[in-house]
């Protein structure tokens, strides 16, 4: 068994938030801990819908639990590349990368470990394999580490930004620049812990994008965006700090949508990385899915 103390810097309007974003714990974890009488706030017991105040003491006890793991599923998988040391991966839309808050199947792990037959450890039982993320509702590629050796050459090579990551994203709105660097703190939204917003300088991590326009239509802009850091949500809420958010964005766009989307227009079109192993610079492409596509028709119609 093991206790854990946290402080809350500031108002939280559930204990289950505040542990899910200050722990490594999924909020179904937290909220079972809750359910059994493993949640103390100033010593008295809650369930995880309690509000926090700034000040209040959270204990969370965590009994000696057994490992999890997840398990191979046959799930359609489009592998672009693959070899001894790591894989691509062309993620369809709607795919989660791995297990968590209660999503324990169906997800790109669960595909990966179906059909590569080895991946690497370091991210732990729940995320073998998995160097980098992108959204359940973002597509395209991602590269997959089958040893610790490459995982960590590829990690490494994200961190000191030699890594390119490019994405294509349809914009609501007709931007006027041609292009920038978009330079801000990302951190949780104070407003709503389950979204993320630009913050005051030095209120959260450094995040930097740049962007060109491709395309500009009627009421719309495709424009291409380069990673320079790795933050959650990075493009979809630096988007949204331009005036601009993404097509069919329902966490971070207009609420109301011009096409029936089942998700946000952005894809992960290029990647580019030096092989762990070979030193080789290698270079990946993922052309735009068909829904993607079947818009942007439309919109060039309209011109």
């Amino acid at each position: 068994m093991k206790e854990r103390r946290f402080i809350a810097e500031e108002d939280f309007p559930r204990v289950d938030v505040f542990l899910g974003t200050y722990t490594e714990i999924t909020r179904s974890q937290i909220k079972r801990l809750a359910d059994e009488g493993n949640v103390f706030v100033e010593g008295a017991q809650v369930k995880a819908n309690h509000a926090l105040k700034k000040g209040d003491e959270v204990l969370l006890i965590e009994p000696d639990l057994k490992p999890i793991a997840a398990s191979a599923e046959d799930i359609p998988l489009d592998i672009v590349y693959e070899d001894d040391d790591l894989a691509v991966v062309n993620k369809a839309q709607g795919m989660t990368v791995h297990a968590g808050a209660g999503n324990f199947e169906g997800t790109l792990v669960n595909a990966l470990l179906f059909r590569l037959n080895n991946l690497s450890g370091v991210g732990g039982a729940l995320r073998p394999g998995i160097v980098h993320r992108i959204d359940k509702d973002t597509s395209g590629l991602l590269v997959v580490a089958k040893n610790d050796r490459a995982h960590l050459s590829l990690s490494e090579q994200i961190k000191e930004k030699t890594c390119r990551r490019e994405y294509y994203a349809l914009l609501e709105g007709v931007l006027k620049r041609d292009g920038g660097t978009i330079s801000t703190d990302l951190g949780r939204d104070p407003k709503d812990r389950l979204k993320m917003a630009v913050l005051p300088a030095g209120r959260g991590k450094e995040a930097v994008t740049d962007y060109i326009v491709e395309e500009r239509f009627r009421d719309n802009t495709l424009a291409r965006f380069l990673l320079h850091t790795g933050r959650t949500h990075q493009i979809r809420v630096h988007a949204k700090y331009l005036g601009h958010p993404v097509v069919g964005d329902k966490t971070y766009g207009y609420k109301k949508q011009r096409f029936a989307l089942e998700g946000q227009l952005l894809h992960a079109f290029r990647l580019e990385f030096t092989h762990p192993t070979s030193g080789e610079r290698m270079c990946f492409s993922a052309p735009l899915p068909d829904y993607f596509e079947r818009v942007l028709t439309v919109l060039r119609r309209e011109k």
